[in-house]
């Protein structure tokens, strides 16, 4: 562990190993030698990556960020009243927009003291300790610079009741059996006085849903693309991110949306970093993203496997996208 004190106010601790940081490599090495190809989501946010979802957001197709929005700020205000919170954790945390909501509430309360953002990238913490501290007099930060599935163990014991956030539907990009043991090991984080706030995408309409990962901009085509830009920079692959093509549809089975790369034409990429030769057929895919949408019994039984009773499910005006409050089980 590497910690650095910046200021009085905030502590930023890095978790992060040669074997972390590798793990781009190993997820490599292992998804690309599978009979069916795929790469895990985390790996799409380098900066451009960051931007380019950033821009995503914004567009009219993609609705889950504005309606996970306009549910928090419908409901932050009760939300911190109901439980006393002075303390956030966010898992994550990416841009600091949803945490400015809930960080409002506390501190109109008068219980804001502490904030405690979690993700893998060191700019996105540093930014957010930065930023967060001028704006709230008195709030301090103890950054950590970890990932989601390994260093959940390496958040700092509460001080204060308080809300551990995980957001934006990220839930929803593991699959079933990975993800009810995520949420357990959440659910260490919290004791009798603290909650859990899981935001979900919701099923719906097919065409709504394809529609946000098929936007007429061509901007999230270009974000599926760029993992094969970083795959290029930090692996020393030949990847022609141009010859593949964006690929997103709803699989109405399993009730999640796929994003792949489909290969326009036989090719033969060298991954220089692995000693690897990968050969991709005129039309094969390579899947980059689940992403699960929830009906409220899905996520309730999710919670409950892992130790966690649902207690508010609070959705925005059209039913789109839900927040779900949670607490321990018994």
């Amino acid at each position: 562990m590497r910690s650095t004190q910046t200021t009085d106010a905030v502590q930023i601790d890095s978790w992060l190993t040669e074997e972390d940081e590798r793990s781009l490599a190993n997820d490599a090495l292992d998804g690309l030698t599978r009979p069916f190809k795929e790469i895990a989501p985390k790996h799409f946010y380098d900066s451009r990556g960051s931007e380019l979802f950033d821009a995503i957001t914004r567009l009219p197709e993609y609705y889950p960020t504005r309606a996970e929005m306009a549910v928090l700020r419908d409901h932050a205000e009760e939300i911190v009243a109901a439980t006393g919170a002075g303390e956030l954790v966010e898992l994550g945390s990416g841009a600091s927009d949803k945490a400015r909501v809930l960080l409002d509430a506390m501190r109109d309360a008068g219980t804001l003291r502490r904030y405690i953002p979690l993700d893998v990238s060191a700019v996105v913490v540093t930014e957010a300790a930065r930023v967060l501290t001028e704006a709230y007099p008195g709030l301090s930060v103890h950054g950590v610079i970890g990932d989601l599935e390994r260093h959940l163990e390496q958040v700092p014991e509460a001080e204060s009741p308080r809300l551990v956030a995980l957001l934006g539907g990220t839930i929803g990009n593991f699959p079933p059996g990975t993800r009810r043991g995520v949420l357990r090991r959440i659910a260490g984080l919290l004791g009798p006085e603290d909650r859990l706030l899981l935001g979900t995408d919701l099923v719906k309409d097919p065409a709504v849903l394809e529609a946000a990962y098929n936007d007429s901009a061509g901007v999230t085509a270009e974000f599926n693309r760029n993992l094969l830009h970083v795959l290029n920079r930090e692996l020393g692959a030949d990847f022609i991110p141009e010859a593949f093509e964006h690929h997103a549809f709803y699989d109405r089975r399993r009730e999640w949306i796929e994003m792949r790369l489909r290969a326009a034409r036989p090719m033969s990429v060298n991954v220089a970093e692995l000693g690897l030769r990968v050969e991709f057929a005129a039309g094969e895919e390579l899947r980059t993203e689940i992403s699960c949408k929830f009906t409220r019994t899905r996520v309730a039984g999710d919670l409950a496997a892992a130790g966690l009773e649902l207690e508010h499910w609070l959705t925005d005006a059209e039913g789109r996208f839900a927040v779900s409050v949670a607490g321990l089980a018994g």
